[in-house]
Protein backbone atom coordinates (compact mmCIF):
# COMPACT_ATOMS: atom_id res chain seq x y z
CA UNK A 1 0.00 0.00 0.00
CA UNK A 2 2.76 2.26 0.63
CA UNK A 3 4.12 1.61 -2.40
CA UNK A 4 1.00 2.59 -4.27
CA UNK A 5 1.04 5.64 -2.49
CA UNK A 6 4.18 6.76 -3.36
CA UNK A 7 3.27 6.27 -7.08
CA UNK A 8 0.29 7.86 -6.64
CA UNK A 9 1.88 11.26 -5.26
CA UNK A 10 4.84 11.43 -8.12
CA UNK A 11 2.20 10.92 -10.64
CA UNK A 12 0.34 13.70 -9.25
CA UNK A 13 3.45 15.88 -8.78
CA UNK A 14 4.52 15.20 -12.57
CA UNK A 15 1.09 16.97 -13.55
CA UNK A 16 2.76 19.95 -11.79
CA UNK A 17 6.08 19.91 -13.14
CA UNK A 18 6.26 23.43 -14.07
CA UNK A 19 5.52 26.28 -12.33
CA UNK A 20 5.93 30.16 -13.68
CA UNK A 21 5.99 33.46 -12.18
CA UNK A 22 7.19 36.34 -12.36
CA UNK A 23 9.08 39.81 -10.53
CA UNK A 24 7.54 42.05 -12.97
CA UNK A 25 3.62 41.33 -12.51
CA UNK A 26 2.76 45.41 -13.55
CA UNK A 27 5.05 47.45 -15.05
CA UNK A 28 4.85 51.04 -15.96
CA UNK A 29 7.27 52.85 -18.80
CA UNK A 30 7.11 56.18 -20.87
CA UNK A 31 6.83 56.52 -23.82
CA UNK A 32 9.47 55.04 -26.23
CA UNK A 33 11.74 53.33 -22.87
CA UNK A 34 12.39 49.83 -22.88
CA UNK A 35 10.89 47.32 -21.14
CA UNK A 36 11.64 44.15 -19.67
CA UNK A 37 8.94 41.41 -18.93
CA UNK A 38 10.02 38.43 -16.30
CA UNK A 39 9.04 35.18 -17.04
CA UNK A 40 10.72 32.82 -14.25
CA UNK A 41 9.95 29.14 -14.38
CA UNK A 42 10.97 25.60 -13.02
CA UNK A 43 10.89 21.92 -14.30
CA UNK A 44 12.18 18.72 -13.65
CA UNK A 45 15.21 17.64 -15.14
CA UNK A 46 15.71 16.49 -18.42
CA UNK A 47 12.92 18.56 -19.71
CA UNK A 48 12.48 20.95 -22.12
CA UNK A 49 9.96 23.41 -21.78
CA UNK A 50 8.01 25.00 -24.77
CA UNK A 51 7.80 29.06 -24.09
CA UNK A 52 5.19 31.54 -25.76
CA UNK A 53 4.14 34.44 -25.45
CA UNK A 54 1.17 36.08 -26.06
CA UNK A 55 0.01 39.59 -26.39
CA UNK A 56 -3.92 40.94 -25.27
CA UNK A 57 -4.13 44.65 -26.23
CA UNK A 58 -6.82 46.52 -24.50
CA UNK A 59 -9.78 46.20 -27.55
CA UNK A 60 -9.28 42.61 -26.57
CA UNK A 61 -7.55 41.93 -29.63
CA UNK A 62 -5.10 39.25 -29.35
CA UNK A 63 -1.70 37.51 -30.94
CA UNK A 64 1.32 35.74 -30.85
CA UNK A 65 4.62 37.35 -29.80
CA UNK A 66 6.96 34.44 -29.19
CA UNK A 67 5.61 31.62 -31.07
CA UNK A 68 7.32 28.19 -32.70
CA UNK A 69 10.94 29.42 -31.44
CA UNK A 70 10.75 32.79 -32.69
CA UNK A 71 9.03 36.08 -32.73
CA UNK A 72 6.79 36.90 -35.10
CA UNK A 73 6.45 38.66 -38.40
CA UNK A 74 4.28 41.39 -36.28
CA UNK A 75 6.98 41.90 -33.85
CA UNK A 76 10.08 41.19 -35.45
CA UNK A 77 12.64 44.00 -34.36
CA UNK A 78 10.43 45.73 -31.84
CA UNK A 79 10.80 42.72 -29.40
CA UNK A 80 13.45 39.92 -28.29
CA UNK A 81 12.89 36.62 -26.37
CA UNK A 82 15.42 35.57 -24.16
CA UNK A 83 15.40 32.92 -21.29
CA UNK A 84 13.46 33.99 -18.89
CA UNK A 85 11.76 37.17 -20.21
CA UNK A 86 11.00 39.65 -23.08
CA UNK A 87 11.78 42.80 -24.14
CA UNK A 88 10.95 45.46 -25.71
CA UNK A 89 12.86 47.68 -27.00
CA UNK A 90 10.94 51.01 -27.66
CA UNK A 91 7.49 51.00 -25.82
CA UNK A 92 4.63 52.54 -27.38
CA UNK A 93 0.86 53.54 -26.54
CA UNK A 94 -0.14 50.19 -28.66
CA UNK A 95 1.79 48.37 -26.40
CA UNK A 96 -0.56 49.17 -23.51
CA UNK A 97 -2.05 45.58 -22.38
CA UNK A 98 -1.77 42.03 -21.10
CA UNK A 99 1.13 40.17 -21.87
CA UNK A 100 1.26 35.92 -21.80
CA UNK A 101 4.13 33.99 -20.81
CA UNK A 102 2.68 30.37 -20.77
CA UNK A 103 5.25 26.97 -20.51
CA UNK A 104 4.60 23.71 -21.62
CA UNK A 105 5.76 20.19 -21.63
CA UNK A 106 5.62 16.98 -21.16
CA UNK A 107 5.00 17.44 -17.31
CA UNK A 108 2.51 19.94 -17.54
CA UNK A 109 1.42 23.19 -18.49
CA UNK A 110 2.00 26.81 -16.74
CA UNK A 111 0.94 30.60 -17.46
CA UNK A 112 1.91 33.60 -16.30
CA UNK A 113 0.50 37.20 -16.65
CA UNK A 114 2.18 40.24 -16.94
CA UNK A 115 0.17 43.94 -17.55
CA UNK A 116 2.19 46.42 -19.02
CA UNK A 117 1.11 50.31 -19.06
CA UNK A 118 2.73 52.81 -21.55
CA UNK A 119 2.24 56.71 -19.82
CA UNK A 120 1.56 58.85 -22.02
CA UNK A 121 0.25 62.49 -21.37
CA UNK A 122 -3.28 63.49 -22.59
CA UNK A 123 -3.87 65.92 -25.16
CA UNK A 124 -6.29 69.17 -25.64
CA UNK A 125 -9.60 67.18 -24.82
CA UNK A 126 -12.40 67.26 -27.85
CA UNK A 127 -15.62 68.57 -26.42
CA UNK A 128 -19.38 68.71 -27.32
CA UNK A 129 -20.97 71.39 -25.59
CA UNK A 130 -24.20 73.00 -27.12
CA UNK A 131 -24.52 76.79 -27.44
CA UNK A 132 -28.21 77.15 -27.00
CA UNK A 133 -30.59 75.08 -25.39
CA UNK A 134 -34.45 75.28 -24.47
CA UNK A 135 -35.24 75.09 -20.72
CA UNK A 136 -36.80 71.95 -19.55
CA UNK A 137 -34.96 69.72 -22.12
CA UNK A 138 -32.19 67.03 -21.87
CA UNK A 139 -28.66 68.14 -22.70
CA UNK A 140 -25.34 66.42 -22.59
CA UNK A 141 -21.49 67.46 -22.92
CA UNK A 142 -19.28 65.08 -23.42
CA UNK A 143 -15.17 65.37 -23.43
CA UNK A 144 -12.59 62.87 -24.33
CA UNK A 145 -8.87 62.40 -24.66
CA UNK A 146 -7.65 59.84 -27.54
CA UNK A 147 -4.01 59.73 -26.39
CA UNK A 148 -4.11 59.89 -22.51
CA UNK A 149 -2.82 56.33 -20.93
CA UNK A 150 -3.30 55.57 -18.77
CA UNK A 151 -7.05 56.92 -19.43
CA UNK A 152 -7.62 60.18 -18.36
CA UNK A 153 -10.07 61.55 -15.85
CA UNK A 154 -12.36 64.45 -17.07
CA UNK A 155 -12.96 67.93 -14.69
CA UNK A 156 -15.86 70.55 -16.04
CA UNK A 157 -15.63 74.09 -15.28
CA UNK A 158 -18.09 76.95 -15.06
CA UNK A 159 -17.56 80.13 -16.23
CA UNK A 160 -13.55 79.26 -14.48
CA UNK A 161 -14.64 77.54 -11.21
CA UNK A 162 -14.84 73.70 -11.39
CA UNK A 163 -17.87 72.21 -10.89
CA UNK A 164 -18.02 69.45 -8.41
CA UNK A 165 -19.53 66.13 -9.06
CA UNK A 166 -22.18 66.55 -6.36
CA UNK A 167 -23.27 70.08 -6.72
CA UNK A 168 -25.78 69.86 -3.51
CA UNK A 169 -22.61 69.87 -1.19
CA UNK A 170 -22.01 73.63 -2.54
CA UNK A 171 -23.28 76.35 -2.01
CA UNK A 172 -22.46 77.95 -5.79
CA UNK A 173 -24.01 75.11 -7.14
CA UNK A 174 -26.95 73.70 -5.05
CA UNK A 175 -29.64 75.11 -7.46
CA UNK A 176 -28.08 72.84 -10.03
CA UNK A 177 -28.80 69.36 -11.29
CA UNK A 178 -26.79 67.86 -13.08
CA UNK A 179 -24.74 64.70 -13.75
CA UNK A 180 -20.84 64.65 -13.73
CA UNK A 181 -18.85 61.17 -14.66
CA UNK A 182 -15.18 62.08 -14.13
CA UNK A 183 -14.55 58.72 -15.56
CA UNK A 184 -16.37 59.14 -19.43
CA UNK A 185 -15.79 63.04 -19.41
CA UNK A 186 -20.01 63.17 -19.42
CA UNK A 187 -21.62 66.57 -17.89
CA UNK A 188 -26.12 65.77 -18.32
CA UNK A 189 -28.54 68.16 -17.48
CA UNK A 190 -31.52 65.93 -17.28
CA UNK A 191 -33.31 68.92 -17.20
CA UNK A 192 -31.41 72.34 -18.29
CA UNK A 193 -32.92 75.79 -16.58
CA UNK A 194 -31.69 79.55 -17.31
CA UNK A 195 -29.60 79.16 -14.11
CA UNK A 196 -27.40 76.77 -16.35
CA UNK A 197 -26.38 79.18 -18.73
CA UNK A 198 -23.05 80.40 -18.44
CA UNK A 199 -18.91 79.29 -20.38
CA UNK A 200 -18.15 75.70 -19.85
CA UNK A 201 -14.98 73.66 -20.77
CA UNK A 202 -13.25 70.36 -19.66
CA UNK A 203 -10.29 69.47 -18.93
CA UNK A 204 -8.22 65.90 -18.83
CA UNK A 205 -5.61 64.38 -16.61
CA UNK A 206 -3.95 60.81 -16.03
CA UNK A 207 -1.10 62.21 -13.57
CA UNK A 208 1.29 62.39 -16.64
CA UNK A 209 2.38 65.69 -17.62
CA UNK A 210 0.16 68.81 -16.62
CA UNK A 211 -3.86 68.70 -17.60
CA UNK A 212 -4.83 69.99 -20.88
CA UNK A 213 -7.82 72.35 -21.35
CA UNK A 214 -10.26 72.18 -24.16
CA UNK A 215 -11.78 75.32 -25.44
CA UNK A 216 -14.77 77.27 -23.86
CA UNK A 217 -17.66 77.25 -24.94
CA UNK A 218 -20.64 79.78 -24.05
CA UNK A 219 -24.38 78.00 -23.71
CA UNK A 220 -27.61 80.39 -23.62
CA UNK A 221 -30.36 78.99 -22.22
CA UNK A 222 -33.40 80.18 -22.87
CA UNK A 223 -37.23 79.92 -21.97
CA UNK A 224 -39.77 78.33 -25.37
CA UNK A 225 -40.79 81.00 -27.49
CA UNK A 226 -44.83 80.40 -27.38
CA UNK A 227 -45.46 83.87 -29.13
CA UNK A 228 -43.25 82.42 -32.01
CA UNK A 229 -44.57 78.89 -32.48
CA UNK A 230 -48.57 80.51 -32.39
CA UNK A 231 -47.09 83.39 -35.27
CA UNK A 232 -45.69 80.22 -37.49
CA UNK A 233 -48.71 78.08 -36.42
CA UNK A 234 -51.22 81.34 -37.92
CA UNK A 235 -48.88 81.84 -40.98
CA UNK A 236 -49.05 78.82 -42.12
CA UNK A 237 -52.51 78.23 -41.70
CA UNK A 238 -53.23 81.75 -43.49
CA UNK A 239 -50.82 80.21 -46.46
CA UNK A 240 -53.19 76.72 -46.67
CA UNK A 241 -56.00 79.00 -47.14
CA UNK A 242 -54.27 81.39 -49.44
CA UNK A 243 -53.39 78.00 -51.50
CA UNK A 244 -57.36 76.67 -51.40
CA UNK A 245 -58.54 79.91 -52.86
CA UNK A 246 -56.09 80.08 -55.46
CA UNK A 247 -57.05 76.25 -56.58
CA UNK A 248 -60.52 77.07 -56.49
CA UNK A 249 -60.87 80.51 -58.40
CA UNK A 250 -58.66 79.18 -61.30
CA UNK A 251 -61.23 76.08 -61.57
CA UNK A 252 -63.83 78.53 -61.58
CA UNK A 253 -62.28 80.59 -64.38
CA UNK A 254 -61.39 77.28 -65.70
CA UNK A 255 -57.79 77.36 -65.59
CA UNK A 256 -57.34 74.36 -64.58
CA UNK A 257 -58.44 71.19 -67.14
CA UNK A 258 -61.36 69.53 -66.14
CA UNK A 259 -61.73 65.80 -65.07
CA UNK A 260 -65.33 65.01 -65.86
CA UNK A 261 -65.64 62.57 -69.38
CA UNK A 262 -66.63 64.38 -72.54
CA UNK A 263 -70.36 63.44 -74.36
CA UNK A 264 -70.77 63.35 -77.98
CA UNK A 265 -74.18 64.51 -78.97
CA UNK A 266 -75.53 62.66 -82.01
CA UNK A 267 -78.56 63.41 -84.37
CA UNK A 268 -80.64 60.97 -85.87
CA UNK A 269 -83.61 61.47 -88.35
CA UNK A 270 -86.96 59.83 -87.68
CA UNK A 271 -89.09 59.53 -90.54
CA UNK A 272 -93.26 60.83 -90.22
CA UNK A 273 -94.82 59.00 -93.41
CA UNK A 274 -97.43 61.02 -93.85
CA UNK A 275 -99.24 59.64 -97.00
CA UNK A 276 -98.37 56.03 -98.91
CA UNK A 277 -98.65 58.68 -101.94
CA UNK A 278 -96.54 61.40 -100.36
CA UNK A 279 -93.14 60.11 -100.26
CA UNK A 280 -92.41 62.93 -98.27
CA UNK A 281 -90.83 62.79 -94.89
CA UNK A 282 -89.77 65.48 -91.87
CA UNK A 283 -87.44 64.91 -89.07
CA UNK A 284 -89.49 65.30 -85.78
CA UNK A 285 -87.30 64.47 -83.12
CA UNK A 286 -83.49 63.99 -82.13
CA UNK A 287 -81.85 62.30 -78.86
CA UNK A 288 -78.34 62.24 -77.36
CA UNK A 289 -76.41 59.38 -76.61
Amino acid sequence: MFFVFVLLCSQAAGLHAFTASTTTPNIAVKENNGADLKCDFSADFGSAPRVEWKFSNLKGSQSFIYFDGQITDKFKGSMTQYIGGLRIEKATRLNTGDYYCEVSGSGGYAEVMVKLTVLVPPSVPTSQIPTSATTGRRVLMTCSDKDGSPPSTYKWYKNGTPMPEDPSKFPNFKNLTYKLNPQNGNLEFPSVSKADSGSYFCEASNGQGGPQRGPATTMDVRDLNAGGIAAGVIVALLAIALLCFGLWYAKKKGYLPSNKPKTTVYTQPSQDYRDVDDGEFRQKQSFVV
